[in-house]
């Protein structure tokens, strides 16, 4: 148990942020944490290497994001309604219409190229340890990365 707490206390801001912006939702964010934290939890012995617990449990918590965003569509709920204090946080920041374009942009991106550009840009992670956690070339990361930028890129400007 000591060393599963010394892991993720290291790991815990990353996680969040992560969860946070993929989820755009705080209390979503925060619940999946914990499931993947629970999930890691119970798990832990079946970890052979202890030095990939970040990639081991960041691999957990963008499967449990998954799995909570299939929820909402499968109950065909308004992402919206799912996430009323969304809209009030927006309002706070300096550049409203910035921030807003480039999250609806991000949102219009595939699930994987959302997961690759949330885990570079969001969680810290290079390019290898991208493809770990995704189990795919590094070379294939790094260009579905510069591609989902590009079109970012693209839809920004217009």
């Amino acid at each position: 148990m000591e060393e599963f707490m010394r892991c993720y206390e290291k790991v815990y801001p990353q996680l969040y942020r992560t969860a946070w912006f993929y989820m755009q939702n705080q209390q979503e964010a925060e619940d999946a944490v914990q499931d993947a934290v629970l999930t890691a939890y119970e798990k832990f012995g079946q970890l052979r290497d202890k030095e990939k617990f970040s990639a081991w449990i960041t691999q957990i918590l963008v499967n449990c994001c998954r799995k909570r965003m299939r929820s909402w569509f499968r109950h065909e709920e308004d992402i919206d309604a799912v996430s009323p204090s969304r809209g009030s946080r927006l309002s706070q920041e300096p550049d409203f219409a910035a921030a807003s374009a480039v999250r609806q942009v991000f949102g219009e991106l595939k699930e994987e190229e959302r997961c690759i550009v949330a885990l570079s840009v969001f969680g810290g992670y290079t390019s290898e340890e991208i493809a770990g956690i995704l189990e795919k070339n590094h070379s294939t990361i790094r260009s579905k990365y510069r591609r989902a930028l590009q079109k970012m890129r693209k839809k920004l400007e217009v």
